[in-house]
């Protein structure tokens, strides 16, 4: 049985907020477990590593479609979702859906890793795939509902999606509690669209926030700057983040960000190899590139640690061989 929303659920305007969060929360605890907290020692401080990539489709995308597909109302579970995502948010909804018997549509990159292509499919749902250059996702997705129907599930523009994805800040200050330990004071996070650094921002107000982004896809650190959203300047700029590969933020996530003072910072390639080869030798965790990126801030000292940092590890679904071969690296 869906479990309905206190809020009009076609609502555009309708905003995140704590109690939302708090809210997703007890829905998220009712059918995961935690995911681990772990201590991870840089240059003598402590930082708290929340391993998102041990969630049961590899990424904390899980937490925000959960709490979006069980608000959906009969009518609008009937019709089916459709959703936007290089591969974790696409696993996060196709698993959300098989488990409440909702019909989904994915619409994916081409270019999208083999492997996340594989696991949606796997999961049920319909692939439909778009040009990351030449063409716009949510267009493609639009086209879709025009056509069909369906409720638009967002990879971060959504409120759903956002208190959802700040569950593992509600956790991770739980953890944190139970060691004794006052904090988070500082949480840095993978960002992409923006949808788990705003959730985190919001489930931890008492926090400083940093969103990190690779190199060239870093429009969120820009548009903080600039006070007003920029896209991302070049689409065809390669890098490994895939996960991380959004064309720009939405107002919605963006006003979040503004409100708590996010600001931004952008690592390098081989910062993020870095960091995917010291979660696998510390941590003994697989951690694909956009789910290395904060911990690559980290290590590379573009964000200092601080009494109680915490860090998301927030996906591990990455190709064997590409793993491989960045393991291997010097």
């Amino acid at each position: 049985m869906t479990q309905q929303s206190p809020d009009p659920l076609r609502d555009p305007a309708r905003a995140p907020s704590l109690v939302g969060v708090e809210r997703a929360a007890a829905k998220v605890a009712a059918i995961l477990p935690p995911t681990p907290l772990l201590p991870l020692e840089i240059d003598g401080a402590t930082i708290w590593c929340k391993a998102e990539c041990l969630q049961p489709v590899g990424a904390f995308k899980i937490r925000g479609a959960w709490h979006r597909l069980t608000d959906l109302t009969p009518e609008q579970a009937a019709a089916g979702v459709v959703g936007v995502s290089s591969g974790n948010h696409a696993q996060g909804v196709a698993w959300s859906a098989k488990r409440l018997g909702i019909g989904a549509t994915i619409v994916m990159p081409g270019n999208a890793p083999a492997m996340k292509l594989a696991a949606t499919r796997a999961l049920g749902a319909e692939v439909v795939l778009y040009d990351r250059v030449t063409e716009a996702r949510d267009a493609v997705a639009a086209k879709l509902i025009a056509e069909r129907g369906g409720t638009l599930v967002h990879a971060y523009g959504d409120p759903w999606i956002i208190e959802g994805q700040g569950t593992a800040g509600i956790e991770a200050r739980a953890q944190m509690r139970a060691r004794g330990i006052d904090g988070p004071d500082k949480v840095v996070a993978c960002c992409g669209g923006g949808g788990l650094t705003a959730g985190l921002a919001l489930a931890c107000a008492e926090a400083e926030v940093v969103a990190v982004e690779p190199e060239g896809w870093d429009d969120v650190a820009r548009s903080l700057a600039a006070g007003r959203i920029l896209p991302v300047e070049d689409l065809s700029h390669p890098t490994e983040c895939d996960a991380l590969q959004t064309p720009e933020t939405w107002p919605i996530n963006f006003a979040v960000l503004q409100a708590r003072g996010v600001r931004g910072v952008a690592v390098t390639r081989e910062e993020v190899r870095h960091a995917m080869r010291v979660a696998f030798e510390k941590l003994h965790l697989v951690v694909e590139p956009g789910g290395a990126a904060a911990l690559a801030a980290l290590l590379s000292g573009k964000v200092a640690p601080s009494a109680a940092t915490l860090v998301t590890l927030s996906g591990g679904n990455v190709d064997p061989r590409a793993y491989a071969e960045i393991l291997a690296a010097p």
